[in-house]
């Protein structure tokens, strides 16, 4: 993928902070209108609920930590992490009038270096954020890290389907029809066709899986959605193992 020069870091940073006031309305027209069922299967799988505290990382507009908060309130709480400062202040805006705001706490930071101790939160969720990682794999052991033990890392992204016929139009969609909706409507053309190369070039659900594994997640699965186009990996953080010590 050509990132112009840049480093991926700095592209993806640059392109999520120039999309930001248009990035909702976008989402609702790639969607057809799917993405906030989609979300509300994610809080499902994070297990939240009424006074847990969660993190979003990559929390973009808040359209997630949102969700996260309806869950958990009215005594839980829900940080949203992102470092695209055009970003926070969408959702920041998103959440001004929301009678669960006093529930969401928005901070800058990096995916790869969360600013959190281990075993910080009661689940832990990502949405359409792992394909923009440089590193995925420290992506995941940093939300694994801040995750408390026997607590959930759930993933929404795009997957890779293999439905006949479906699967040439949707990419057909995503390819030609995406770019133009976000010059039509965003105009950013341009950072639109990023998404659909980070898409194609992201690893199918089945292979997240195996990652999760890799980065010491136990329990992984992935549901699919919109026939596989749209995937939720999740794994679980392993118990702590207790010991025994026997006297003779």
């Amino acid at each position: 993928m050509d990132f112009a020069g840049k480093e991926k870091s700095e592209y993806v940073k640059d392109t999520f902070n120039s999309i930001a006031g248009k990035y909702d309305l976008m989402n609702t027209l790639m969607s057809l209108g799917m993405d906030k069922y989609w979300r509300r299967k994610v809080v499902k799988i994070a297990q939240a609920k009424p006074g847990m505290t969660m993190l979003d990382v990559c929390c973009g507009t808040g359209m997630l930590t949102g969700e996260l908060a309806r869950a958990v309130a009215p005594s839980g709480e829900v940080t949203g992490v992102d470092f695209s400062e055009e970003m926070l202040n969408k959702a920041q805006e998103n959440l001004n009038d929301s009678p669960i705001k006093e529930n969401i706490k928005l901070l800058p930071g990096n995916a790869l270096r969360l600013p959190f101790k281990d075993n910080s939160f009661d689940g832990v969720t990502v949405g359409w954020g792992l394909r923009n990682l440089p590193d995925l794999h420290q992506g995941i052991r940093e939300m694994q890290r801040v995750v408390k033990p026997g607590c959930m890392v759930v993933s929404i992204d795009m997957g890779k389907t293999f439905v006949p016929v479906f699967k040439q139009l949707y990419w057909l969609y995503f390819k030609r029809v995406v770019p133009l909706l976000g010059r039509i409507w965003a105009a950013r053309r341009i950072e639109y066709h990023y998404l659909y190369e980070s898409a194609s070039e992201f690893k199918s659900q089945t292979e997240l899986v195996r990652i999760f594994q890799e980065c010491g997640l136990d329990n992984c699965n992935y549901l699919n959605l919109a026939c596989g186009a749209v995937a939720i990996v999740y794994g679980q953080k392993k118990q702590r193992r207790s010991v025994n010590n026997l006297s003779t």
